[in-house]
């Protein structure tokens, strides 16, 4: 693994930059706005729907207060210094300087860390950190499962008016149901075209939230007085236990942090900054002011108090607006499901899933149909089983704070190990950090059995998979290794054994890129023939998001026809085999598509070998063999060149 740079050595790393021009800056500002303009929408979607039942689950759901004045005053400045001290300063400001080469997100964060020269218990606080950061990336599909659900929910709820009634309140989850279904649906038709939309939308919902709370805070400015923070920690004081269970509803205010620093790679980090200050954090700081003004006036208003602050005249358009940006919002969420599941594929923690790309543009515009069929299932049944997005909201927030005290202590070991912080400098950070995740984490788990449980369960059951996958495969590499001949040893052999050989190329896919492939002895063993020219061809995923495309490939030639080839791939793309042997032909391999045939092996699982597994995890771990997507489809490889055969290992 390459060795990974700290940004402060990056730059010290770096020539001189030429002085500075009114051009230089200008070109830089219209880069940087269509960036910004993008993160509007992918980046910032999730968090910008929350004005639409964060401050209702705090004085309506399930574990609301009276909204006294003191109490909304309180929330308030909860709502406010959660938002600077979790996406401002934990996730803006520090989190985010840790990628890996751009990109973010749990996955990329871990692959910082390196896998040499460690001793022991440097291997026992790494296989930690890992199991830690698999079981984040396991919450964020809960997340994503609630995520759409309860956006689009809370937006067509718009139609039963402010006081919470209206002739179309019957509709409301016919609706939503409708919306999800066709969200979904058109997830395979890509949205390249669409997703040029979503800045533009998003800005106009950020500037039309900010407009409607500017009143609000005109009519009562005492609002204002919640930007003290000693208003939220006397609230706190004040009420105690009730307190704490209200963190509990703050927290929704702040679900979409995550996504900050895991789409940093498709938009930059300038960008998303600019954003968040120039536009998103104000407009949301404003109209959480507005709604506590309500919420001080009184009235039916306060039952739903982001639809309380709108205009009579303008209710209908601000439930259309709300509509479209719950599904931004959701979208955003969904692809970030797609990219998540392409990652933990390349780094051996998912079974092989169909991957299509959506876009001839860019690489991170794909569909994955089993993940998509699984989330449009789990949301609609959430929205019938729940009905109401108070009762839906009881079962959001555990899952992301959880994954917020993840990210904490992962960033901490990353930083220390890659970069070489000092404890003293990593400590105070991740011990500040874990502070205020800890406490919203303990306040969101006394709605467990309110429906809590719900995305607990399917992270766990996620994660139960990928640690099962990861290690099922271990198992049969060490099977093979173990049975494996060395290839110089075969090569010898055919000086005084030669095969029969015929015309054309076979292309043997191999785990081990120093090794003999299993399915080159089986077919030798079986058919007694070889093609004249044979490559083995290994795919190795390197824990980085791209590898550069000179680094790639490597093509070595050796006796009697055999070539190895190595082709290094990143978490973040997706390889094709027959464009890897095209690429090769620039390094004197080259294999004609119309006499090229690819060997691939179907192992038939058995349970009842050595394998240091619990039976249910080798049970879990055949039967998702056995349905994974298969390597002829995942890598690209035309099936009519493809021959399968059939071997059986015993696990």
């Amino acid at each position: 693994m390459s060795s990974v740079v700290a940004p402060e050595q990056q730059a010290a790393q770096q020539p001189t930059p030429p002085a500075r021009t009114g051009t230089t800056h200008a070109h830089k500002a219209q880069k940087l706005l269509p960036l910004a303009m993008g993160a509007l929408g992918i980046v910032y979607g999730d968090i910008g729907t929350s004005v639409l039942y964060a401050v209702k689950e705090c004085f309506n759901g399930e574990h609301a207060i009276r909204p006294t004045h003191g109490n909304v005053l309180g929330v308030l400045s909860l709502f406010f210094w959660s938002l600077v001290c979790v996406v401002t300063l934990k996730y803006l400001t520090v989190v985010t300087r840790a990628d890996n080469k751009g990109e973010g997100g749990i996955f990329a964060l871990l692959a910082l860390v390196p896998s040499k020269g460690l001793t022991a218990f440097q291997e026992k606080q790494k296989a930690l950190a890992l199991l830690l950061g698999i079981f984040g990336a396991a919450l964020l599909y809960g997340d994503g499962m609630i995520t759409p659900a309860i956006s689009v929910l809370s937006a067509v709820e718009g139609l039963k008016g402010g006081g919470g009634g209206g002739p179309f309140a019957h509709l409301v989850v016919p609706i939503t149901v409708g919306i999800i279904i066709g969200l979904f649906w058109l997830q395979k038709r890509g949205t390249e075209g669409i997703g040029r939309l979503f800045g533009p939308v998003m800005l106009v919902w950020f500037i039309a939230i900010a407009a409607l709370g500017v009143p609000w805070i005109i009519r009562r400015p005492e609002v204002l007085y919640s930007l003290n923070p000693l208003y939220g920690l006397a609230f706190l004081q004040q009420v105690g236990l009730k307190g704490f269970v209200v963190l509990g509803s703050v927290v929704l205010c702040i679900t979409g942090a995550e996504a900050l620093y895991a789409d940093m790679g498709h938009f930059g980090i300038r960008s998303i900054r600019a954003s968040w200050f120039s536009l998103v954090g104000p407009a949301l700081v404003l109209n959480y002011m507005g709604q506590g003004a309500l919420m001080l006036e009184g009235g039916e208003g306060t039952k739903n108090p982001f639809y309380g602050i709108v205009p009579e005249l303008l209710h209908y358009p601000v439930v259309a607006l709300a509509t479209v940006a719950a599904i931004i919002a959701s979208q955003a969420m969904i692809s970030g499901a797609f990219s998540l599941t392409r990652q933990a594929v390349q780094l051996g923690f998912f079974p092989r899933v169909t991957i299509v790309h959506t876009s001839e543009h860019q690489e991170g515009q794909i569909y994955i149909p089993e993940i998509n069929s699984a989330l449009a299932i789990a949301c609609v049944l959430l929205v019938l089983a729940f009905q109401d997005s108070s009762r839906l909201a009881t079962a959001y927030g555990i899952a992301v704070t959880g994954t917020f005290c993840i990210t904490s202590v992962v960033f901490g070991y990353a930083v220390h190990r890659a970069w070489g912080w000092p404890i003293w400098k990593v400590a105070p950070l991740v011990v500040f950090f874990l502070i205020i995740d800890g406490t919203y984490f303990a306040s969101t788990l006394i709605k467990f059995f309110d429906g809590g449980w719900v995305p607990i369960a399917v992270g766990v059951f996620v994660f139960a998979l990928m640690t099962t996958w990861k290690r099922g495969r271990q198992e049969m590499a060490k099977r093979f290794v173990k049975e494996a001949m060395p290839l110089q040893d075969l090569l010898e052999d055919f000086d005084s054994n030669p095969p029969h050989r015929v015309r054309g190329t076979a292309v043997f896919m191999s785990g081990n890129p120093t090794g003999t492939p299993p399915v080159l002895l089986h077919h030798l063993k079986h058919n007694q023939i070889l093609h004249r020219q044979v490559v083995l061809l290994s795919i190795m995923p390197e824990p980085v998001p791209v590898v550069p495309s000179s680094e790639a490939l490597e093509v070595s030639e050796l006796e009697h026809g055999f070539y190895r080839v190595v082709f290094k791939t990143g978490f973040m793309q997706t390889p094709n085999v027959p464009q890897i042997l095209l690429r090769a032909r620039e390094k004197g391999l080259v294999c004609e598509p119309s006499t090229t045939s690819y060997y691939l092996g179907r192992e038939t699982l058995l349970t009842t070998g050595p394998a240091k597994m619990m039976r249910w995890r080798k049970v879990l771990f055949s039967f998702v063999s056995r349905n994974a997507r298969s390597a002829t489809s995942y890598f690209g490889i035309p099936p009519g060149r493809v021959v399968e055969l059939g071997m059986q290992v015993d696990l």
